[in-house]
């Protein structure tokens, strides 16, 4: 199994620990006064999704994680599982909405996402970071109520609330930030040429 030595640490870098995949999701690097550098790390279990921190000597070596990603169309949701398919061999896999966390609200039939796998097992999936929604129930926009910063709840056609300004009415094509959970901007219907 190929391994990093902490020369090679850098925000990404996906590795193991005790057989469990983890993300370096932050490095910072510490030279104390007497004694060898210290390479201090934010971890993000890939499987679990809780960070750890975690302290490495200069030199020390860490073992690579076994982890791909590839493309993968959401198909449909069957209970608690969310079918996808890989796109060149058309094989389907089956994710829970833990393992996709609260981004699971955002999947729209067909939607491309990235698909990540461990040992041949899919572990998380990663949404585009924006997508185009229908607006499928709001309140209607009172007239004349056009003041900036003006919100209200609304709900999209993948079942997400998310807040939008108060002009905002059913029918409507939103560009939502799934890292955020925000609405970005009204869009054109995706489906028009």
């Amino acid at each position: 199994m190929p391994t990093y030595s902490t020369n090679e640490f850098r925000k990404g870098l996906k590795i193991q620990i005790d057989g469990i995949p983890f993300q370096m999701v932050e490095m910072n690097f510490r030279k104390p006064g007497k004694g060898n550098a210290l390479y201090e790390c934010k971890l993000k279990n890939l499987i679990r999704g809780t960070v750890t921190d975690k302290t490495y000597r200069a030199g020390q070596t860490v073992e690579a994680a076994d982890v791909s990603e590839f493309t993968a169309q959401f198909l449909y949701k069957q209970g608690e599982g969310f079918i996808f398919m890989k796109s060149d061999d058309y094989e389907q896999y089956e994710l829970t909405g833990e393992q996709i966390g609260d981004e699971a609200k955002f999947l729209k039939e067909g939607m491309e996402c990235s698909l990540i796998v461990f040992d041949n097992n899919p572990i998380g999936a990663t949404l585009p970071n924006h997508v185009v929604l229908q607006v499928e129930y709001c309140e209607p926009a009172v007239k004349g109520n056009t003041a900036t910063g003006v919100s209200k709840s609304v709900k999209l056609e993948s079942g997400a609330e998310i807040l939008a300004p108060a002009f905002i009415n059913i029918g409507d094509w939103l560009r939502v930030d799934t890292r955020t959970q925000s609405y970005i901007e009204r869009a054109k219907d995706p489906n028009e040429s």
